[in-house]
């Protein structure tokens, strides 16, 4: 049993680790945008692809590799992950062109899919049900203290050493990790090794969200129509195959967990461009460095990791919605103060706006986990975790898209740097439809019923 207990452990800490690097990436590429910018000479729009086409690949490869997860294994998909995230690491820090950089982070996307999809998955098949907030609330830490660290290190690598460093990085992290999984994580998950991967539904799936976003996002409405009708076919054919990559019987027959999916996209839709827009904004606004733009914007996960833990252990005695919406309905007004910033504002209100940021996350994030996980039987453990990242990574991919929208419209193709007034102002409408959005889930929260 005393073994049992610390393997189980082991799992945990190997889980959270690859948790903290993947969210220490995202948030320090962000920091690093403008430096590459200046590099590649990128205009505003691309700046916004070199995130979008990370989160496209993970959104399009999440469900069709949480599928392959429980027919194969999770652990090996897991493993599988790391050594691609890793070694597509290393192809972004020796990119020549803006072009290479976008292309190394498809491969980087892929292969944080294979982690994303299978993380939570394998801490649900490893911990007793009594456990499960308390261990999302731990691995929830690891997510925002790599949000945390991500910022302050990606913005000291950056002015010290170079946007390519912060790529460098990640590849030993990313070994170390690997080696732990291969010699001390023996046990495999399979939940569903009979049935059969359907290629056809994973083709049509990913096809549907790039041209939806790719149509979105340059405005090539014709492109977005066409995605919109393979998602159209893709429920349709998911609803007749024998094996499906996304079981439909889950969202149609099981209110909880459609809307606490529901409630996970529109969060994320409304949250993830704040770090985007505020590493814009302290930079070419407000002139601080990559370094103190960090520190600054550090403000917001430190807070978050704090109260996971606590959120999550929360979630465990009472209804995991009550918690989840109180999260939300505090981003919302955060996002809603945001609105009303501009060149002269205090950096004193964008810290305790990040605050209450920091604070409305940590009280959503774990307890809507475990309301997901929770609502789903123990076969379904691998397709759940994979469209609860889903609904995360598309609500982010949204959520850039949105940006990039308003950018077009706004901004065009000027550089930031000549076009801060305008920067300002879809600043502005940007945090305004943000928190409608947030409010729009704060409704869906609410209305998923209870687990227990």
């Amino acid at each position: 049993m005393a073994k049992e207990r610390k393997n189980s452990y082991t799992l945990l800490l190997t889980i959270a680790t690859a948790s903290f690097l993947m969210t220490f990436m995202a948030s320090s590429v962000t920091i690093a945008l403008p430096s590459i910018g200046k590099d590649f000479k990128c205009d505003a729009v691309l700046l916004g692809w070199i995130v979008t086409v990370y989160l496209l690949s993970v959104a399009s490869f999440l469900v069709p590799l949480g599928r392959i997860a429980d027919i194969k294994g999770k652990r090996k998909i897991f493993l599988t992950g790391l050594f691609v995230y890793t070694l597509a690491s290393g192809l972004a820090a020796a990119s020549p062109s803006a072009t290479l950089l976008v292309f190394s982070r498809v491969i980087q996307g892929t292969g944080a899919a294979m982690i994303f999809s299978t993380a939570v998955a394998i801490l649900t098949s490893a911990f007793p049900s009594t456990e499960i907030g308390k261990i999302f609330g731990i691995n929830t830490a690891a997510v925002y203290a790599g949000l945390s660290f991500g910022p302050v290190f990606g913005g000291f690598l950056t002015q010290n050493f170079g946007w390519r460093s912060i790529f460098l990085l990640n590849v030993p992290i990313g070994a170390f990790i690997a080696l732990l999984v291969g010699l001390k994580l023996k046990e495999e998950w399979i939940e569903a090794k009979e049935e059969k991967f359907d290629l056809v539904g994973s083709i049509i799936y990913g096809l549907a969200l790039v041209f939806i976003v790719y149509g979105a996002s340059t405005l090539e409405l014709i492109f977005a129509l066409f995605g919109l009708l393979c998602l159209t076919f893709f429920i349709y054919w998911e609803s007749k195959v024998n094996d499906p990559i996304l079981e439909t019987k889950l969202f149609k027959e099981n209110i909880t967990f459609s809307f606490s999916n529901a409630a996970t996209f529109l969060n994320y839709s409304s949250t993830f461009a704040v770090g985007f827009l505020l590493s814009l904004y302290l930079q070419y606004i407000k002139n601080l460095t990559p370094q103190d733009t960090g520190i600054i914007l550090m403000v917001q996960p430190v807070i978050q990791s704090i109260l996971s833990p606590i959120a999550g252990w929360l979630s465990d005695k009472i209804e995991p919605r009550t918690v989840a919406s109180a999260g939300m309905c505090t981003i919302a007004f955060s996002l809603l103060n945001f609105s009303k910033v501009n060149e002269n504002s205090p950096l004193s209100i964008i810290i305790l706006n990040l605050m209450l940021l920091g604070i409305g996350f940590a009280l959503f994030s774990s307890p809507n986990t475990n309301a997901v996980m929770s609502s789903v039987k123990r076969k379904f453990y691998g397709v759940a975790s994979a469209i609860l990242a889903t609904m995360r990574l598309t609500g982010q991919m949204v959520s850039m898209v949105l940006v990039m929208i308003v950018f077009s419209v706004y901004i065009g193709n000027a550089k930031i740097a000549e076009a801060k007034t305008h920067f300002i102002v879809s600043m502005g409408v940007l945090f305004i439809l943000l928190s409608m959005i947030c409010f729009i889930g704060t409704c869906f929260s609410i209305a998923r019923g209870k687990i227990r």
